[in-house]
């Protein structure tokens, strides 16, 4: 008697974990749909279209993102119960922080801030930034605190996409702001640290996420994070371009 082959059905299928590369290929299509490079807000950017005190508000508000980007990984740093995680991730924080040998990239952002015509000490006291940055940033930190170690380094993976944005906007910033030229350490320093520390990422997702479950929240996790960024970027369009209304205590494109 033949036998008759079985198909999967589409429940076993639904659940079927995934292979390395089509999680990755999972992760790399939420970037295609969310990331924040499609942003109107950047797509003024890249064309020239923002007037100094537009990329002076950007730089201000960026640099509360900047600045909680170490507080962010010391977070997941403490939460790594094995120490070659931990020796893994600890870089991040001195990439941002600095250490005796290099400046990190908090003081490199200041000196962009400081290209744009700001007060780096202004900056970094954040007075004037938008109350939907500091809501959008601070949710991050709500992640990695209060979700699963797993989601909290799938959040990072923004870093799989980061290298090909910075490539244009470095381009373009040269192109259409000469004037910020020598404040964009910062984007050059990230070109070769966000792929050594996205390929970490995805592979202790990979090992870590055990169920196909655990491979969607962390799919939804970096989800959240191009959330985050795109918001960002909302608060930053409303405040300073269209309708322009920065709310009370904000930064005024008109004192810069």
């Amino acid at each position: 008697m033949a036998v008759r082959s079985v198909e999967p059905n589409q429940a076993d299928q639904a659940n079927a974990l995934l292979s390395f590369d089509e999680l990755r290929a999972r992760l790399r299509a939420v970037g295609e749909e969310r990331y924040h490079h499609k942003h109107p807000f950047h797509l003024m950017m890249h064309e020239g279209r923002l007037s100094r005190g537009q990329l002076q508000a950007w730089a201000l508000n960026r640099y509360y993102y900047q600045s909680i980007i170490p507080i962010k990984d010391s977070i997941i740093l403490s939460r790594g119960p094995d120490p070659v995680f931990r020796r893994a991730w600890r870089k991040r924080v001195v990439d941002h922080d600095g250490d005796a040998t290099s400046e990190g990239g908090i003081k490199r952002w200041l000196k962009l801030a400081e290209a744009t015509g700001l007060n780096p000490e202004q900056v970094r006291t954040g007075q004037g930034i938008l109350p939907g940055t500091r809501f959008a940033v601070n949710e991050y930190l709500n992640i990695v605190r209060n979700r699963s170690l797993l989601e909290a380094v799938a959040s990072s993976l923004t870093e799989m996409f980061s290298p090909e944005l910075i490539t244009l906007r470095v381009e373009k910033l040269r192109q259409h702001y000469p004037w910020l030229a020598g404040g964009l350490d910062y984007f050059e320093a990230r070109l070769y640290q966000a792929p050594d520390d996205s390929k970490f990422a995805i592979n202790y997702v990979f090992e870590n996420a055990k169920t196909r479950a655990e491979q969607e929240l962390a799919t939804q996790a970096l989800r959240d994070k191009c959330d985050i960024l795109w918001a960002q970027l909302d608060a930053l369009y409303f405040a300073y371009v269209q309708p322009g209304w920065p709310p009370p205590g904000a930064f005024r494109i008109e004192n810069a």
